[in-house]
């Protein structure tokens, strides 16, 4: 089967790839995490079952034996070590890296044991071995720390998930096929072969879907009545964790100053944009984790207030003159395709208010390299940041340096909010201590939030048991089955 991506996933290592449908394809198809999580959010053993010690200051994973790379090497106890110990190299800037600070060691027990210690209790199982994958230490041990992004491993891969890398042809495709020897009990897929096609242009993706050259493929809210009245398709929409925002730099002017970003947040009418862009599928953000998730704070939107933005933009220095102009432009960094809708609509919405803002669209590896890179050379961007309970994801988000530190916002009650998550001692009060770092995110405002995102998806009816939900499209590709007559691959 083929599904569509809108870019080049470029690399499907799990310590350096950050495009989220990569993400998906680690560790769905190519590789497995140590733990996986279920319908509820909740974690369940993967690659290995794991026991607490020493009052959950120590973990014990049991990993499996029956779990081969594809190159018929076992998967090991060694493997994981090197996996964990990469991450948390500052030379490999692994994103997530801040989850694994109470990682104090990870030691070899046997050759299927691996023992963690951590710097205190942990109240909960670390989210991270829900989403690092496992790679083979076989492989890449001879490989620097500082070298793993160019490594010749990334757009060849050997994984031990239910599916194999066959093929990777630049900004095209990349092909996988199904395993025969994946253990039965992780769940064999149905599926014969699985294909990521790179079709970055809206209408070319809907024309190839609508043709039947593609199974899966992201649509534009906009097209969902054209799919639906295609007999051959339908329309399947889930809640994904992705809330998209537009992120100031604050270590730039005006954005450091606080009423400057309420001013531009009250400008900007949220509900419209849902309405004209999303065509309702989805709904007003006021912070980076999903409504869905349990720990999520119901925290007050903010309000559509033009008139009182354009007071706070007077009060703020930036006076509207004769001709309703301020003197505040800034650029507006984004990547996408097609007319920029979003973003037109949110340049329509500043400027309501006085303000000029410079559409500045680029390429996806372009865009990270702006936004991640040391000068942080951008205004204003607008993304969708990934909204798990992460301390690695939000941390590195408003922290002042990091891998996806793009606001540059670390606030004291923030800074108190985050120690609060580190000395939590149960689920409970680590529960807590999440809801006051988005209680403290929303005081500051450091990021206008827009909205939450629901997926839509345009599927061949000959998919059957497609399933997706917020941990992401391919989550349950185990199920997915190619309908009768139909054939599997390209």
């Amino acid at each position: 089967m083929l599904l569509a991506s809108g870019a080049d996933l470029q690399s499907i290592n799990p310590l350096v790839a950050v495009h989220p449908l990569a993400k998906q394809v680690q560790n769905h198809v190519l590789f497995l995490t140590i733990a996986a999580l279920d319908s509820a959010l909740q974690p369940v053993p993967r690659l290995a079952a794991w026991d607490w010690r020493e009052g959950r200051t120590a973990l014990r994973l049991h990993l499996r034996r029956d779990v081969r790379w594809h190159d018929g090497v076992p998967t090991t106890a060694a493997d994981v070590q090197w996996t964990l110990h990469r991450a948390r190299d500052a030379a490999v800037a692994y994103p997530r890296a801040g989850d694994l600070r109470a990682f104090a060691a990870v030691t070899v027990a046997d050759s299927f044991t691996v023992d963690i210690r951590f710097d205190g209790p942990q109240p909960v199982f670390p989210d991270v071995l829900t989403d690092l994958a496992i790679l083979p230490a076989h492989l890449l041990a001879d490989v620097p720390p500082e070298r793993l992004r160019a490594a010749a491993y990334n757009l060849a891969p050997v994984g031990n998930g239910p599916f194999e890398f066959v093929a990777y042809r630049p900004n095209q495709r990349w092909e996988f096929q199904r395993r025969a020897d994946f253990p039965p009990a992780l769940g064999t897929p149905a599926i014969e072969r699985f294909v990521v096609v790179v079709v970055d242009e809206p209408a070319t993706k809907l024309a190839a879907l609508t043709s039947g050259e593609l199974d899966v493929a992201g649509i534009s809210p906009a097209h969902t009545g054209f799919v639906r009245d295609n007999p051959g398709l339908r329309v399947v929409d889930y809640p994904i964790a992705l809330s998209y925002g537009v992120v100031f730099n604050l270590r730039r002017a005006p954005f450091d100053v606080p009423d400057v970003r309420r001013a531009l947040s009250r400008a900007v009418d949220r509900q419209a944009i849902i309405e004209g862009y999303l065509y309702g599928f989805g709904t007003t953000a006021a912070g980076p984790v999903h409504p869905e998730h349990p720990w999520h704070v119901a925290l007050d939107p903010v309000a559509h207030a033009p008139a009182e933005a354009a007071m706070m933009l007077d009060a703020a220095g930036f006076p509207a003159g004769t001709d309703g102009r301020r003197d505040l432009a800034f650029d507006l960094l984004t990547v996408g395709s097609g007319d920029l809708a979003l973003e037109q609509m949110l340049a329509a919405q500043w400027r309501a208010v006085g303000v000029t803002v410079r559409i500045r669209r680029v390429e996806l590896a372009t865009f990270l390299a702006i936004a991640q890179g040391p000068a942080r050379d951008f205004d204003a961007l607008v993304t969708g940041i990934p909204g798990v309970l992460s301390l690695g994801h939000v941390a590195a988000l408003y922290g002042a340096d990091g891998p996806l530190a793009y606001a540059g916002y670390a606030a004291p009650d923030l800074r108190q909010a985050f120690e609060r998550v580190r000395r939590a001692t149960g689920e409970a009060a680590l529960a807590d201590a999440w809801r006051d770092v988005q209680v403290a995110i929303a005081r500051g405002e450091p990021t206008a939030w827009l909205y939450h995102a629901r997926g839509v998806q345009g599927v061949s009816r000959r998919i059957e048991g497609l399933r997706m939900d917020l941990r992401g499209e391919l989550a349950g590709i185990a199920g997915w089955r190619v309908g009768a007559g139909a054939g599997g691959g390209p």
